[in-house]
């Protein structure tokens, strides 16, 4: 579904990400982990066409995403607070994106009782805007909201960070679940280890921009990327 080719993208003389090709299928949960500054969110930034690559593109079924918008009505991310509507209420923001999507209000409200018990009961009666609510909360809301219009490709930019133990638990199973059922590509970096092997059938190591280890998933993916970054550590 997504295919980068000859990519590279370059800050202030430096190279911070070329990867010359690399491909991810349709259904395929994908894997993407690396120290700070290796190059993931650059990587998942030129996918949303966020930032232009320097050379090379980026195809989602096919087509540039860089040259057209089709790709978004099937692609739903969170990267950071930035995708959020800071100065309303999680109440007012499902409704903004779900009338974007063409759901009802009561469609949205159907849709939050599904997975409350993801982010908690009350959330629609929550009266403090979002800038106003912690890291951990913010991020529930944009990962619901980045799944309300039912996403063939989901981007996902360290899901688990900010959340309490409970919480990265119910996002697993619920990115495993949606997985399973709904087919879905989904595209998570993150700088735990565990939970990354746990959720995606692939991971991609990126180091100083570069693709070092494309690995499918088994007993020994958590072993092989410890042993990795602890040499890179020392």
């Amino acid at each position: 579904m997504i295919k980068a080719e000859n990519l590279k993208k370059i800050y202030s003389g430096r190279i911070v990400l070329n990867i010359p090709e690399i491909s991810i299928g349709k259904g395929e949960s994908f894997g993407l982990v690396g120290n700070n500054g290796a190059g993931k969110t650059t990587f998942f930034r030129i996918i949303l066409d966020l930032i232009r690559a320097d050379s090379g593109r980026v195809l989602s079924k096919g087509k540039d995403v860089s040259m057209n918008e089709e790709w978004k009505t099937y692609t739903g991310s969170y990267l950071d607070e930035g995708f959020l509507i800071d100065y309303m209420t999680p109440a007012e923001y499902f409704m903004f994106v779900g009338k974007l999507n063409g759901m009802s209000s009561g469609d949205v409200e159907q849709f939050i009782e599904n997975l409350k018990s993801f982010f908690g009961s009350n959330i629609l009666s929550e009266k403090n805007y979002l800038r106003e609510m912690s890291r951990g909360s913010q991020k529930k809301i944009g990962i619901v909201a980045a799944l309300m219009i039912e996403p063939e490709i989901l981007v996902l930019d360290e899901p688990f960070s900010n959340l309490d133990p409970t919480s990265q638990f119910q996002l697993k199973n619920l990115l495993k679940k949606l997985q399973e059922k709904k087919n879905m590509c989904m595209l998570i970096s993150s700088h735990d280890l565990n939970h990354v092997t746990e959720v995606c059938q692939r991971i991609v190591v990126l180091h100083e921009g570069e693709v070092v280890h494309d690995l499918e998933t088994n007993e020994n993916t958590l072993k092989e990327l410890e042993d990795f970054f602890a040499v890179k550590g020392d």
